[in-house]
């Protein structure tokens, strides 16, 4: 640290500045739930690990944080946190024979309790040319853009976004 940063830090101490702001962090739940009567294919929910998967490619693409956290039950102290629900699929086994793959999430953004934004993402995969993959490699390609949706929302929330192919 140069002598001009040690000089800002000693202000900012002494003016009673926090250094970091607790709004530089960002809680996640540990899973995003598949919302209550949503129809997951038995082996899409043994398989994939679409729940944890969303999350952690949120927490891979999210920057502009001094901190992101994964907790359980997503309930964080200060700073921000991000409530998240898988609402969509379409998944049937089979991979890419059984068609296009889609993952829809939603998601709100507190702080401080206060609502400060909401989403709905939605991702679309279909098979190539060459194949698409399975099923699960299918569906984390979607849950790998919804967490680049996110990241990018996260920088300027609004509320009812649309994201991603749900646009």
């Amino acid at each position: 640290m140069n002598t001009r940063n040690v000089h800002l830090v000693l202000l900012a101490c002494a003016l009673g500045v926090p250094l970091a702001s607790q709004a530089d962090t960002l809680t996640l739940p540990e899973k995003a739930p598949f919302r209550s009567g949503l129809y997951v294919p038995e082996p899409v929910k043994a398989e994939c690990a679409l729940e944890t998967k969303v999350v952690q490619h949120i927490k891979a693409a999210a920057s502009g944080f001094e901190k992101v956290s994964v907790v359980k039950g997503g309930k964080g102290g200060a700073g921000k946190s991000l409530d998240l629900k898988i609402t969509g699929l379409l998944g049937t086994g089979g991979g890419s024979f059984s068609g296009p793959k889609a993952v829809t999430v939603t998601g709100t953004l507190r702080e401080g309790g206060k609502v400060k934004g909401t989403f709905t993402a939605m991702r679309f995969a279909a098979a190539g040319a060459f194949g698409g993959g399975g099923t699960c490699a299918m569906l984390e390609r979607c849950a790998k853009a919804i967490g680049k949706d996110v990241a990018t929302w996260l920088k300027a929330p609004t509320m009812n976004a649309k994201l991603g192919d749900e646009k």
